[in-house]
C-alpha cells in the first residue's frame, strides 16, 4: 500500500503563482505545469500482506516535495511520478520494494497539457514530454506594442457553441498557446540516459498498446481558434512503433467549431481511438451512425469497429448501439460489455458482444434510467491481464458486479455473481452495517476476498479485508480522526415532502452539546445545489448516508457549527421536467418549493429560527442562491460562492440546459 500525503489548503506562495489562462487551460508559464494542480508532500509504504506492517518513509523526496501525475509501472513494481520546483517540473521514479526515489531528468518535464509520462511495457524506460531547448519566449500582452487587428472570419455556417471559459483572444494568446504546448519527447531510462524519441510538437496524449510494440500518439494542429478550446482544435492521431518510427496515421481531425446542437451531438467521422486492453496491439473507435445530429432519427447511433497491427487491413465492425457510445469493457476473444447513454431520456444501455462474431445480435444486460439509484445494478469487477491492463473479470461464465446499495431503507452495497449465459444474479454479498459505512472498494475472485472501507461519522474511514468465505474482516490502516472538534456534533438524514408530494432529504447537522429536548432555536445555513431530472421516482431517491464520516473539507458549511449554527447539507434541490416538459421550464418555481419544504422540515422539528436562515452555494448552487434570493422571502442571506448569473452571456446553453436563448425566451 502506498500512501501519499497533501496539506488540506494550498498556502498563499501557491495562489499567488502566475497563471495564464489559454484555450481552456489554466497554466503556469514558469513551471509548465497547470496551475491548479494539486500538490502531494509525501509518500509512504506498508506491505498488506505482513501482519502488524506499519507505515514506513520512503527515502530520496526532494526538499518541501510538490508531487503529482502518479502513474505505476506495468508490473507495479515503480512509480513514475514529477516533482515541481520553482525553476520547472523534474521526473522521480520510486522503487517500491527498497522504498527508494530517485530523480531522472532536470526540471524540464512540459506538463501542460498532461500525459507526461508514460511506462514502456518492460519497466525500464519511460517516454517523457520535455520542454525543447529552443522554445521561444513567452509575450507579456501587458507590456506589446500591437502590430494589427484582431481578425476573425465567418464562412456563414450555423454554429452553436456553448461558452468557454480562457478561450483564446489574439495572436499573442495564439503564439503563448503554441510555445507552452511544445515538447519533445524523450526515452528516459530509469539510469536517466535520455534519447530524444519524436522531434518537438503540441502532443495531447500518449498511450503504448498493450504489448508496448506501439505508440498512438495525438498532436494538436493549426488553425487554433477563438471560440472554442483546445480538446477541438485540429489534431491528428499517428500510430508510432515503440522506437519511434511512423506505421500509420490513424486520422486528421478539422477544426471543431460547427456541431450540431444538444449534448449527445458529436463530429461526423472516426472518434474515441482506443487500444484494446485484451489483445497485444488492437485499436477500436467509433463513428456516429447519425452524422452525429441527435435530431436525425436512426435504429442506432454508434458503430465500434477495430482494427488490428499492423494497422493496414480494413476495420473490422464489432457492434451497434442504440444510443451514443460511451465504453467498452473487454475480457477475451469472445466476451466484452458495450455501455452507451442518451441525455435526453437519461437512458443507459450495456450489451454483452462476441467480438469474434460481430453477426450475433447483441444481449442487453442492463437498459435503466442512470439517474435511477435505487435499481443501480453495480459496476463490473476488472482485473488486471498479463499486460498490466484492466480487463473484466470472469471465471467459468461468470462475472461480478460491485454496487453502491442504496436503497429507501437506506445504503446496502452489495457484491453480486452474473451468469452471462443464463442472465440469473446471486448475491454474494450485501452490507448489513446501520451504524456504520461501508464501501466495496474491489474483489479478489480468486481470494474471494473484498477489499473495503469502513467508517461512522466519528470514526475516520480505515481499509480492510474482508474474506468471504471465512466470515472474517482484517483491518488494514489504522487512520485516526483529525477532526476531534466535530466528534459530538448532531448527523442525521432527514427526509420530508415537497408540496408536490416529491420526497427530498438532506443532512442535518447541530452543534455538540445542543439540547434537544430544550430545543432552542438555532439561526441555519442551507447548502445546495440544483439538479435536473426527468422523472420523478429518480428525483425523489436519497443518496446520503448518515454514517459517512464527517469531514469538513474546504468548501464545507460544517465549520458553522463550532459557530452555534444548525447546518443542513446536501439538500435536495431537485428540478424535473415530465417528458418533453424541459427542468429549467419551471425553474424558479421549484426552486423555491424546495427550498421552503427544507426550512419548514426543520422549522417542524423545533431546532431552528425561520427567520434566521441562510441559503448557500457553489458554482451553479451560486446562480441557485441569486434566485432565491431574488424571487422569495425565505432566507436571511445567502453565500453565493463562484457563480455565473447573466443567461445572456450563456446563449447557447448552460448547465444541463441544451436549448439556446431563443428557443425560450420566456424562461
Amino acid at each position: 500500500m502506498v500512501c501519499i500525503y497533501r496539506d488540506a489548503y494550498k498556502t498563499i506562495k501557491e495562489l499567488s503563482e502566475e497563471e495564464m489562462r489559454l484555450a481552456g487551460l489554466r497554466i503556469n508559464p514558469k513551471t509548465n505545469i497547470g496551475s491548479r494542480t494539486n500538490y502531494y508532500k509525501d509518500i509512504k509504504i506498508a506491505n498488506l500482506r505482513r501482519k502488524n506492517s506499519t507505515l514506513k518513509q520512503v527515502r530520496g523526496l526532494p526538499t518541501e516535495p510538490r508531487l503529482s501525475n502518479f502513474i505505476w509501472s506495468p508490473d507495479q513494481s515503480s512509480i513514475a511520478f514529477t516533482n515541481t520546483t520553482s525553476r520547472g517540473v523534474e521526473l522521480l521514479v520510486l522503487d517500491v520494494r527498497k522504498g527508494i526515489v530517485i530523480k531522472l531528468t532536470e526540471a524540464n518535464v512540459n506538463a501542460n497539457l498532461g500525459d507526461a509520462i508514460n511506462w514502456y511495457q518492460d519497466g525500464k524506460s519511460l517516454l517523457v514530454k520535455l520542454v525543447p531547448d529552443d522554445r521561444k519566449d513567452i509575450t507579456d500582452s501587458e507590456n506589446v506594442i500591437p502590430i494589427g487587428p484582431r481578425i476573425s472570419s465567418n464562412d456563414g455556417k450555423k454554429a452553436q457553441n456553448r461558452t468557454y471559459q480562457d478561450l483564446l483572444k489574439n495572436r499573442i494568446d495564439e503564439h503563448n498557446f503554441e510555445q507552452l504546448a511544445l515538447s519533445e519527447i524523450y526515452k528516459v531510462t530509469l539510469y536517466g540516459k535520455k534519447t530524444l524519441w519524436q522531434e518537438s510538437g503540441m502532443y495531447r496524449s500518449i498511450s503504448f498498446s498493450p504489448n508496448g510494440e506501439f505508440v498512438m500518439i495525438t498532436t494538436i494542429q493549426k488553425p487554433f481558434s477563438y471560440l472554442v478550446p483546445y480538446y477541438r482544435f485540429p489534431s491528428k492521431t499517428i500510430i508510432y512503433t515503440k522506437s519511434g518510427d511512423t506505421v500509420r496515421t490513424l486520422i486528421d481531425v478539422p477544426l471543431i467549431e460547427d456541431l450540431p446542437k444538444g449534448f449527445m451531438a458529436v463530429r461526423k467521422g472516426k472518434r474515441n481511438f482506443s487500444w484494446r486492453n485484451d489483445k497485444p496491439a488492437s485499436v477500436y473507435y467509433s463513428i456516429a451512425l447519425d452524422e452525429g445530429d441527435p435530431e436525425n432519427e436512426v435504429s442506432f447511433r454508434d458503430e465500434i469497429f477495430q482494427l488490428d497491427a499492423p494497422f493496414q487491413d480494413t476495420p473490422i465492425s464489432l457492434i451497434k448501439t442504440e444510443n451514443r457510445y460511451y465504453n467498452i469493457l473487454w475480457c477475451n476473444d469472445t466476451v466484452a460489455v458495450a455501455k452507451d447513454y442518451w441525455w435526453d431520456n437519461r437512458n443507459t444501455k450495456s450489451y454483452l458482444f462476441n467480438p469474434l462474431k460481430p453477426s450475433d445480435e447483441p444481449q442487453i444486460i442492463s437498459d435503466r434510467n442512470y439517474q435511477d439509484r435505487y435499481n443501480d445494478p453495480g459496476d463490473f469487477v476488472e482485473k488486471r491481464n498479463k499486460y498490466g491492463r484492466y480487463i473484466l473479470a470472469i471465471e467459468e461464465g461468470k462475472t461480478f458486479l460491485l454496487g453502491d446499495g442504496f436503497t429507501e431503507k437506506g445504503q446496502f452495497p452489495f457484491l453480486d455473481q452474473l451468469n452471462i449465459n443464463t442472465f440469473k444474479k446471486q448475491r454474494l454479498y450485501e452490507s448489513n452495517y446501520t451504524d456504520k459505512m461501508e464501501t466495496l472498494q474491489r474483489y479478489d475472485i480468486g481470494k474471494d476476498e473484498l477489499l473495503v472501507r469502513i467508517q461512522s461519522p466519528t470514526d475516520y474511514p480505515n481499509y480492510y479485508f474482508r474474506y468471504l468465505g471465512k466470515n472474517k474482516l482484517d483491518q488494514v490502516t489504522q487512520f485516526d480522526n483529525p477532526f476531534k472538534g466535530l466528534e459530538n456534533v448532531y448527523k442525521d438524514v432527514i427526509k420530508y415532502k415537497r408540496e408536490d408530494g416529491l420526497d427530498l432529504s438532506a443532512t442535518l447537522y447541530l452543534p455538540a452539546g445542543y439540547d434537544q429536548n430544550r430545543k432552542e432555536r438555532l439561526p441555519m445555513i442551507m447548502w445546495a445545489y440544483p439538479r435536473e431530472f426527468k422523472d420523478k421516482s429518480s428525483a425523489s431517491q436519497t443518496t446520503q448516508n448518515p454514517n459517512e464520516f464527517t469531514y469538513p473539507f474546504w468548501g464545507s458549511p460544517i465549520y458553522w457549527l463550532t459557530k452555534g449554527y444548525a447546518i443542513l447539507d446536501g439538500v435536495s434541490f431537485p428540478i424535473v421536467g415530465i417528458k418533453d416538459n424541459e427542468p429549467n421550464d419551471d425553474f424558479r418555481k421549484q426552486l423555491v418549493a424546495n427550498a421552503k419544504a427544507a426550512i419548514d422540515a426543520v422549522d417542524s422539528m423545533g431546532f431552528i429560527n425561520r427567520e434566521k436562515v441562510a441559503i448557500g452555494g457553489h458554482s451553479y448552487g451560486a446562480f441557485m442562491v441569486a434566485n432565491l434570493l431574488s424571487h422569495s422571502d425565505l432566507f436571511a442571506a445567502g453565500i453565493a460562492r463562484s457563480g455565473a448569473y447573466n443567461r445572456t452571456l450563456t446563449p447557447f446553453g448552460f448547465q444541463s440546459e441544451e436549448r439556446n436563448y431563443w428557443e425560450a425566451p420566456d424562461v
